[in-house]
């Protein structure tokens, strides 16, 4: 506004609502229904019906961390119904979605890393919660969790938020 490049009462008229969603791998339960939209848009868009997927596919796709968000998860959709078998359409995402499977086969589980893990899942949803309350303002969640603002940031980093929320 100040360089003339936007009219001030523009900036007023789009920067009243500000909607901050947090990455898919964060919001897991909206996965099936997001998936239902785009598996009906797809079909609506190449004229074919729509693919039943099987209870395997629907597992591998709660397991996913989905890094590309909801694009990759409508190119999935896509492949699905263009290609109208699961079985290939899912041949390139399988290997990336399979988790290995560490219980059982013979390796070793770390109760210090069971631990670890568990500790950073609970410091995760703790700070998520407090930008939540806080509408993202991360100096007054620092202030809440009672941490530096450096600290919170580097946490963000290592939780994989840290571009989410920048001002």
């Amino acid at each position: 506004m100040k360089a003339g490049r936007l009219r001030e009462d523009l900036y007023y008229r789009i920067s009243g609502v500000c909607l901050r969603l947090p990455p898919l791998r964060q919001r897991r339960e909206d996965i099936p229904l997001l998936m239902d939209h785009f598996l009906q848009k797809s079909a609506q868009d190449f004229r074919r019906p729509i693919p039943g997927l099987s209870p395997e596919t629907q597992q591998l796709f709660q397991d996913y961390s989905w890094p590309g968000n909801l694009r990759e998860l409508e190119h999935a959709a896509k492949a699905l119904v263009a290609l109208g078998d699961e079985t290939i359409a899912m041949g390139g995402l399988r290997s990336l979605l399979r988790k290995p499977d560490h219980a059982g086969n013979g390796i070793r589980i770390s109760l210090k890393q069971v631990a670890r893990a568990a500790s950073r899942e609970a410091e995760k949803e703790l700070i998520l919660k407090a930008l939540t309350r806080t509408r993202w303002n991360r100096r007054r969640a620092a202030e809440e969790l009672q941490i530096s603002y450096k600290a919170l940031l580097y946490k963000l980093k290592q939780i994989g938020c840290s571009e989410y929320g920048a001002s």
